[in-house]
């Protein structure tokens, strides 16, 4: 059975985004460190987002992910994806991902947001959380957790804290199912 790793920033208050949905507060990265990304991106084929996570990852450029199989889940899929590797899911998230859990191959990303996150755990459909918490208060924004459902126990894998401060929390969640 493929994994779900839920791979996220989010202040230490909790926010994934500023109100208007950018990201811009993210600080930039230290020379020559990526945060472990290369290493995270090269066990992944696949990644989901909420159609809100999409359209922000539309507006850094060129399409980030053309070499991933992309999923895009929203009740009102545009006429057409920016790449041929985006494909839009309009059925039931947790029902969705329980399906393509069975299919072969590598790790599946949970981009976010938020709204496509809740649902997802509360299905048991998340096993790891890699959290990296930005040493930095936004007081308001999209937050990263939107109405959990249940308590969730988790077991920590490992953090790592890097000298800007930024901070990785690593845990394997417990599913209910």
């Amino acid at each position: 059975m493929r994994k779900v790793v839920l791979y996220i920033a989010a202040s230490l208050d909790g926010y994934i985004a500023s109100p208007d949905g950018s990201v811009d507060w993210l600080p930039p990265l230290l020379p020559g460190e990526d945060y472990g990304y290369a290493d995270f991106l090269s066990t992944i084929d696949t990644t989901l987002q909420g159609r809100t996570t999409y359209e922000q990852v539309l507006t850094f450029g060129e399409w980030s992910y053309p070499e991933l199989i992309n999923y895009v889940f929203t009740s009102n899929p545009p006429t057409e994806a920016v790449h041929p590797s985006v494909r839009f899911v309009t059925t039931d998230a947790a029902e969705f991902v329980r399906e393509l859990r069975q299919e072969e191959g590598g790790t599946i990303w949970l981009i976010g947001g938020g709204k496509l996150v809740a649902p997802l755990l509360a299905a048991g459909q998340v096993d790891e959380l890699m959290l990296f918490v930005v040493p930095r208060l936004l007081g308001n924004g999209i937050p990263l957790w939107h109405e959990p459902k249940h308590s969730q126990p988790l077991k920590l894998l490992r953090t790592h804290t890097w000298p800007d401060g930024m901070t990785l929390l690593h845990y394997q969640l417990t599913n209910i199912e």
